[in-house]
């Protein structure tokens, strides 16, 4: 159980291209956590996490990262075998949801609308499949007649980073390019006309749906992250129905990946009225101004509050751990015990 004398740590920072907006998250949380009384500390994430962890003898983790090595299952996994509870999805969930092309997979699964699409692998060469790096025309082959306009995007990366409009052959091979800086493979998916819609929802509930105007083709990394880029309409302007069916179907996006905690869901609603899923976030920037805290806002919840139920459900998720099991707890005794440590199950 989760009380004003357990000490939380809130993990910050990272390692992935994401990391300013993650520091942005977890200052925000951190003052909200202090706000409401309760002995939380800040926790800069880098490649000694694991002794910092061990150091600080944490009771919970409150989860502010972005991007790689923090949204992606890597942290999850670290933090149960620590014996640490969480906020946010489990390691499945979480790696599944970073992976934009299983994503894709799993929302087909269950019946879930998305673009069509393909993956491309950067790392083989098509015709002769050897690791042979991008060759340009390996792109335009495999893209063969799928048409144009499509977005073309790493598979696992987030916040837009990497991702770009293509309107022609020339387009997709520097789109593809500039993909392959950030993962080894782009999906490149059919560009839907319609509205972007992002659907907040937490503990498997809809918080409600903002609709984002974006003064560029698409909303891209530089529209989410600079100001004056972009609109937002709370509620998102659709009809009652059509609202509905998209706070439908965004829950049960978060499901089909079996997403848990918060989580912020990217729809496009189509100029034909279907709803469309391009992704779903499990650790959703949350400063106050972000989408995720909009959106509880809109829903009369405070961001204060917003923080306060997210640690609610903190846990560890592995084989069936009670919501307040703490599994393991290590002791910390310097870095030689990264060759070899003993630990006290209790």
């Amino acid at each position: 159980m989760i009380n004003r004398n357990s000490k939380i740590g809130v993990l910050l920072g990272g390692l992935s291209a994401e990391r300013e907006i993650s520091q942005r998250s977890g200052e925000a949380i951190l003052r909200a956590l202090t706000d409401r009384g309760y002995d939380a500390t800040s926790i800069f994430v880098d490649r000694d996490v694991d002794l910092i962890l061990r150091q600080k003898q944490i009771d919970v983790a409150f989860l502010a990262l972005s991007g790689r090595y923090g949204e992606d299952g890597c942290i999850q996994g670290l933090l149960e075998l620590l014996g640490i509870p969480y906020t946010g999805s489990g390691v499945l969930a979480s790696g599944l949801a970073m992976n934009k092309a299983k994503a894709k997979e799993l929302f087909r699964l269950h019946n879930l609308p998305t673009a069509p699409g393909y993956v491309f692998d950067g790392t083989a060469d098509r015709a002769g499949g050897e690791a042979s790096g991008h060759a340009p025309s390996a792109i335009v082959a495999e893209h063969g007649s799928f048409g144009f306009p499509v977005i073309v995007k790493p598979a696992g990366e987030g916040s837009s980073l990497g991702v770009s409009l293509a309107r022609d052959e020339l387009e997709l091979e520097a789109a593809v390019e500039e993909a392959l800086r950030f993962d080894d493979q782009v999906l490149v998916e059919r560009f839907i006309e319609g509205k972007e819609i992002s659907v907040g929802v937490l503990d498997g509930q809809a918080l409600g749906a903002v609709e984002i105007v974006s003064r560029q083709p698409f909303y891209d990394f530089r529209s989410k992250h600079s100001a004056g880029r972009s609109d937002y309409h709370l509620p998102a302007r659709l009809s009652p129905e059509r609202y509905r069916s998209a706070l439908r179907m965004a829950v049960m996006a978060h499901e089909a990946l079996g997403c848990e905690g918060a989580s912020r869901v990217d729809l496009i609603v189509s100029d034909r009225g279907n709803e469309v899923v391009l992704e779903v976030n499990t650790l959703p920037a949350m400063a106050p101004t972000s989408l995720l805290p909009k959106i509880a806002h809109a829903a009369g919840m405070s961001f204060d509050d917003l923080v306060e139920e997210i640690l609610r459900g903190a846990r560890l998720r592995a084989h069936g751990h009670r919501r307040d099991r703490r599994g393991v707890r290590l002791g910390f005794e310097g870095p030689e015990r990264r060759a070899g440590f003993q630990f006290e199950a209790h």
